[in-house]
């Protein structure tokens, strides 16, 4: 196992050196550059800013220090933050965004394991049809489109909660509601076709002609095997998640990593683009590994090598 793991950790650098090459080559493609804004800089003064961070070099040059000082743990300053490190920018927005993002996994999971094992075992009855009337829907709306069904409900005509802000409870409350609905209804779809495969296996049938309790065997035998598949399905939602909050962010306010994302990404921020396309690489990669591992305890019948 920790040979795996060593196996993982160490492809870890290839992959980001390709996210990195990729990233940088799109930023540059793309027409504009930092300082075009609307009051437009003299030519003398974006001569002399393009100096000082290193843009008159040719891009390979570009790249090749920035690879330098990556090595160094450097990530670089902001054009647009007065010269704040990147390092501190990720680090604040990451705190509020990995925040929402575990919030909005607990309610996913909290909601969809128990409603796909209800339908599996209820199945064909009132509560399976509940079950998949709330996955059609939920996985048929957008995380926009609920958030701004919640501001209008909660927010504009109930006046229950606030429009935006984050370090509350209520100001917590739809952004989680509003990111968590469509994973949630993708676990509980997963769940009840894991369960009802298992359900159909022989060694269920076999364990109920030994006479053993129904609630044994759903403990021990069909929720254990039904959550492998489930397990597979976490790690990109936990991933997504995590890094994919920006219009939720940006609908709330919330001042997360995905909502200086996008800013970055209309100021032409090449280091804040880059790190956090690098920092999101990272945060797939090991939400990816941990799942791995977790299979192990799961199913003992998986072994890496």
């Amino acid at each position: 196992m920790l040979t795996y793991i060593l196996h993982r950790l160490l492809w870890l650098f290839p992959v980001l050196f390709a996210v990195a090459t990729i990233t940088f080559s799109l930023m540059h493609l793309v027409p504009g550059g930092p300082w075009d804004t609307d009051r437009k800089l003299p030519p003398a003064a974006e001569e002399n800013l393009n100096r000082r961070y290193g843009l008159d070099k040719p891009l390979p040059e570009q790249f090749a220090d920035y690879l330098a000082d990556l090595a160094q743990g450097d990530l670089g300053v902001s054009y647009r933050a007065l010269n704040r490190p990147v390092s501190d920018i990720i680090w604040d927005g990451a705190r509020v965004s990995v925040t929402l993002g575990l919030l909005a996994l607990i309610v996913a999971v909290g909601l969809g394991l128990p409603l796909g094992i209800l339908a599996a075992l209820k199945q064909n009855t009132l509560v399976d049809y509940a079950s998949v009337g709330f996955v059609s829907i939920g996985a048929s709306v957008p995380s926009f489109v609920s958030g701004m069904l919640l501001l209008v409900v909660f927010s504009a005509e109930l006046k229950w909660l606030p429009t935006s802000g984050w370090g509350s409870v209520e100001q917590a409350i739809m952004p989680v509601a509003a990111l968590s609905i469509l994973p949630a209804a993708y676990i509980a779809r997963v769940t009840r076709a894991g369960m009802l495969e298992v359900l159909q296996q022989d060694y269920i049938r076999t364990a109920r002609s030994k006479g053993l309790k129904e609630q044994v065997i759903v403990l021990r035998h069909v929720v254990r095997n039904g959550l492998i598949p489930v397990l597979t399905v976490i790690g990109p939602v936990a991933a997504a998640l995590a890094t994919g909050s920006f219009i939720v962010e940006s609908l709330f306010s919330i001042p997360g990593i995905g909502r200086s994302f996008v800013v970055s990404i209309g100021a032409r921020d090449y280091g804040v683009i880059m790190g956090t396309t690098l920092f999101y690489t990272i945060l797939v990669v090991m939400s990816n590994l941990i799942v791995d591992i977790l299979y192990v305890f799961v199913d003992p019948r998986i072994r890496y090598r």
